[in-house]
């Protein structure tokens, strides 16, 4: 039996969970897969980055724009087709679902942003939002928010996901990325059809003292003689050897001291972060759809940034925003897409890149079924205004990718 959510006079089906579909398909070798911070003091210096200096790294970024704005056509015949029978994965806290109706199209806590180096060393953004795994560690994007298609490097530097960020805000903390994956014809063909990316993260960290930055504005601990040392704070104790390895990122991260006790002995101490818990566990995550039919309507939430062609700034890529439209098959041959869905949508390329695609949206729980990522945009009718939102196909090639990821634990840096 199916269910229906009404948003704003607008109805759409909710029947994904319906019983009698096909086991999920595998990819056999079509996954890469690449390191984003494969130690706790990496990942530490990542989070110093950003929290530099009072956050001047996260305020300063903009939004990523690599080929954005792209030629793309609706193709009334052929098109994306599935591999297999439909499939999904239940969102986190929505195994078992629940009806509701709602005028209101509340926003989903799940979307935020992802914060890299590109190829031009300068801080950027994409859109991206946390999806179900096992271990509540997961984030999709677009491929090209991740891996580097501008230069050889394989993958953006400093890469972290920061849920309901606004204005230098980490609401529910900073999660760095630990591993990268996506569809080898991606990493190695940069093919359009497989722009996308499945990232696990650590637990998110917060800054103590109520975000008190990174930097010489820190509270530094004094030292007493005999057992024990005061006013240490968020500061903690270590021994001289995790000291010196903390030493050798200090260009960026500034969050170590050392000090002398009345009887001449030194001590050593780092900043502690405050461990914000697992992504999923704080914000929920999407399920995930593929293999649907396409014409499904869809909500598309991100965070668009930048002018129409025709000069028109529409939205500032500060807040969080939501589109609404039916997916139809589209190519877009100058990224080598051939096998795309589009939506109609006003939202323009920067900072909208990564946004989720989400079928069956839920207003009440705020979770849906992810079923594509925009990977460009289009002004299809020509009249310098973006109409046009892209994405791949979510096929089981995309499942293939997805279950690469889904199950491999991150756990805490803190």
């Amino acid at each position: 039996m199916k269910r229906v959510l009404a948003f704003s006079g607008v109805i759409a089906a909710t029947g994904l969970l319906a019983s009698g579909l096909a086991a999920p398909a595998q990819a056999s070798g079509d996954v890469a897969t690449k390191p984003l911070a494969s130690t706790g003091i990496a990942a530490k210096n990542i989070v110093g980055y950003w929290y530099a200096e009072h956050s001047a790294n996260l305020i300063g970024a903009t939004p990523y724009n690599v080929e954005t704005t792209v030629p793309a056509k609706h193709v009334s015949t052929g098109g994306p087709a599935a591999d297999t029978k439909p499939g999904v994965v239940p969102a986190i806290g929505d195994e078992k679902k629940t009806t509701a109706k709602s005028k209101n199209v509340n926003l989903p806590k799940t979307t935020g942003k992802v914060f890299f180096v590109a190829s031009d060393d300068k801080p950027h953004w994409c859109t991206a939002t946390s999806v179900q795994s096992a271990y509540k560690n997961l984030v999709a994007t677009a491929g090209h928010c991740v891996y580097d298609t501008e230069s050889n490097k394989a993958t953006m530097d400093y890469w972290v996901f920061v849920p309901g960020y606004y204005q230098g805000k980490t609401p529910f903390g900073i999660y760095v990325g630990k591993q990268a994956f996506t569809h080898y014809d991606y990493d190695v063909y940069e093919d359009a059809d497989r722009d996308y990316a499945f990232v696990t993260v650590y637990n998110g960290l917060k800054a103590p003292h109520d975000g008190v930055p990174y930097g010489d504005d820190k509270p530094k601990p004094t030292v007493t003689g005999g057992e024990g040392w005061e006013n240490v704070g968020s500061w903690q104790e270590v021994t001289k050897e995790v000291y010196d390895q903390y030493k050798g990122w200090d260009t960026f991260i500034g969050d170590i001291h050392a000090v002398k006790d009345n009887k001449g002995d030194w001590h050593y101490f780092v900043w502690k972060f405050v461990d914000a818990g697992a992504l999923g566990a704080n914000v929920g995550g999407q399920g995930l759809a593929y293999n649907q039919k396409i014409g499904k309507p869809v909500f598309v939430f991100g965070y668009p940034s930048g002018s129409h062609p025709d000069g028109n700034y529409a939205y500032s890529g500060k807040t969080l925003k939501w589109s609404y439209g039916k997916t139809f098959a589209a190519t877009a041959p100058s990224i080598k897409g051939e096998e795309l869905v589009g939506v109609k949508s006003s939202f323009t390329g920067e900072g909208s890149l990564g946004s989720a695609w989400l079928v069956n949206y839920n207003n009440s729980r705020r979770l849906g079924y992810l079923n594509g990522v925009t990977i460009a945009v289009a002004d299809r009718d020509g009249n310098k205004r973006i109409d046009t939102s892209l994405s791949p196909y979510f096929d089981g090639e995309l499942y293939g990718v997805y279950s690469a990821a889904k199950n491999l634990w991150s756990g805490s840096i803190a």
